[in-house]
């Protein structure tokens, strides 16, 4: 079952690279007494992640911020190296946190994961958006069957 409105952030590691390494990142400490807006993407480089998706984010980063958001963060179930290079290539410095879901883990967890192994892809993520105030779910965007509509900055945006 997936996560919903109203639910708490299940506790969990996630991947950012940093000029040191790979840093583990707790989700715990991502979201606690903050409000974050984590969106997920089936992958990096991928055709709407990359033209729509992490774009709309990098150009609406001021405005979420004007309404109160802390973090803006990127998860796709890549390893920390590949979300690194996407982000350079797409210019983001620090207006999206760059997050990797290696093992598929924390996309479970949210009950956002989908099999595209037929696709030649393994386990994703679904294209999604949530808003969470101190690690509760507030608002949440899961798109289905390759729409890109609940999950887009400007549909986050209204919905703080």
């Amino acid at each position: 079952m997936a996560i919903a409105t109203g639910d708490t952030i299940p506790e969990a590691k996630l991947t950012q690279a940093t000029p040191e390494g790979p840093r583990e990142v707790a989700t715990a400490d991502l979201f606690a007494g903050k409000t974050v807006v984590l969106f997920g993407v089936p992958g990096a480089f991928t055709p709407t992640c990359s033209a729509k998706h992490l774009p709309g984010f990098v150009q609406q980063a001021a405005a979420l911020k004007a309404k109160g958001v802390d973090t803006i963060a990127c998860m796709a179930v890549n390893d920390a190296f590949v979300m690194k290079a996407w982000g350079q290539d797409q210019g983001i410095t620090d207006e999206v946190v760059m997050l990797a879901d290696g093992s598929a883990a924390f996309t479970k967890a949210l009950g956002l994961d989908m099999d595209l192994t037929a696709r030649g892809m393994g386990v994703r993520c679904k294209r999604f958006a949530l808003v969470a105030k101190d690690g509760k779910v507030s608002y949440l965007g899961i798109e289905e069957g390759g729409t890109f509509e609940a999950s887009k900055a400007e549909t986050v945006l209204e919905g703080l």
